[in-house]
């Protein structure tokens, strides 16, 4: 189709990252060269047998109707009670929404909360999806450089530089994706000193990898902090990462009536409800103990160990010991100005990621996708010996360059 066609709004916005590194993947997989990917945020566990279950029993049993746009009565009953059981948080059904991923429901937020020239806070490293977002909601994004020494987390003092008269959101991730930073509850509560004074500022609290930490230390989200920032926090979660539950797509969230309200009205002319298969699915999975998840943190952090040992026997990368997610956000400053043995010379984290793909067939993201250079996102939520195998052919391609 000509490009007059196409709305003036999709000049602000890219593809995401991790879907084009997937597509590259795919292609050449298809041309018959065996690729490991390490690009993409998902877990290799399968999705346990009981959820899986419930689904099934969905089908069985015709529930493959509409259902309310926000969610079965039974899912909404699930998530307040998972709301306050792990997080302390009390809602009510107006005050809770559930939709195709937690993606969909950040997205709904911004475009119903944010209008031309409102600025949104982006602490950096980000998620790559949330600038593009902000963007498509004709918001700008305030990008928030955080340093590696400290610990890849907002200060106070950096908020409140941050924050203007246009500001109406701030983005917390915690754990973060790509550096599996985890605020600790006096980092947030020194956060929400600074958000107090700041009435116009919205929080989106985004804490999709709740489940995926490897301390002893509680998870603490900002609205069980600090109660008066309650009526203005959008707190998000979902089952993709903690459940393993990626293509279900199912995502919900707890906040203000008149938000969700707003966001179920947008809902309700877009996707409208999430499966409804999908939706029995989550309510076996909030309600019953999720004893899987020992299991799959200790595998995680064997394969983390894998991960770190690698980086470590490289000259020329770094990486500190990432608290939670499944990622290790590595230092590749080492590795610009080297020459490829094709002759080639890195000049960015960009260069090294193409390189790994090209010449190792080991899919890695670039840093500058987060906002972060020069970096590497490494995801080691795959088979172990695939990754084993992903390492090997990593330090090989790095020891390679000149």
């Amino acid at each position: 189709m000509s490009a007059e066609f196409i709305a003036r709004r999709m000049k602000r916005v890219r593809p995401s990252p991790t879907a084009v590194i997937s597509d590259t993947v795919r292609t050449m997989q298809q041309s018959g060269i065996d690729v490991i990917n390490l690009g993409e945020g998902e877990l290799d566990f399968d999705t346990p047998r009981p959820i899986k279950q419930a689904g099934i029993d969905a089908i069985e049993r015709g529930d493959t109707k509409y259902t309310a746009v926000s969610g079965t009565e039974a899912l909404k009953r699930a998530i307040i009670g998972k709301f306050q059981r792990e997080n302390g948080l009390v809602y009510q059904p107006e005050e809770i929404i559930a939709g195709c991923g937690a993606k969909q429901l950040i997205f709904n937020a911004f475009l119903a909360t944010l209008s031309a020239g409102d600025e949104v806070i982006v602490p950096a490293p980000y998620w790559v999806s949330y600038p593009d977002m902000v963007a498509l909601a004709e918001g700008e994004a305030c990008i928030v450089p955080c340093s590696e020494q400290s610990g890849w987390k907002l200060q106070a003092a950096g908020l409140a530089a941050a924050i203007t008269p246009r500001t109406r959101w701030l983005i917390l991730n915690s754990p973060n994706n790509p550096t599996g930073a985890v605020y600790s509850r006096g980092e947030l509560q020194a956060l929400a000193a600074v958000l107090v004074d700041a009435p116009q500022v919205m929080i989106l609290s985004d804490d999709i990898y709740e489940h995926m930490r490897h301390g002893a230390e509680p998870f603490v989200t900002l609205a069980q902090i600090e109660p008066r920032l309650r009526g203005r926090t959008l707190t998000v979660n979902g089952l993709s990462k903690g459940y393993s539950m990626t293509g279900w797509r199912i995502g919900y969230a707890g906040g203000p009536d008149w938000l969700i309200s707003a966001m179920q009205i947008l809902q309700s002319q877009s996707t409208s409800n999430p499966s409804s298969i999908s939706q029995a699915a989550a309510v076996e999975a909030l309600t019953t103990p999720a004893v899987f998840h020992a299991d799959w943190l200790q595998r995680l952090a064997a394969r983390r160990a894998v991960v770190m040992s690698m980086v470590a026997s490289v000259p020329g990368l770094s990486a500190d010991l990432p608290p939670g997610a499944f990622y290790v956000f590595a230092n590749c400053q080492g590795m610009l100005g080297k020459r490829t043995p094709q002759g080639k010379v890195l000049n960015s984290d960009s260069d090294f990621a193409a390189y790994l793909v090209e010449n190792a067939h080991v899919a890695t993201l670039q840093g500058s996708a987060f906002g972060a250079s020069p970096y590497i996102r490494i995801a080691y939520a795959i088979d172990d010996r695939r990754l084993q195998e992903a390492c090997e052919r990593i330090k090989t391609a790095c020891l390679a360059l000149r």
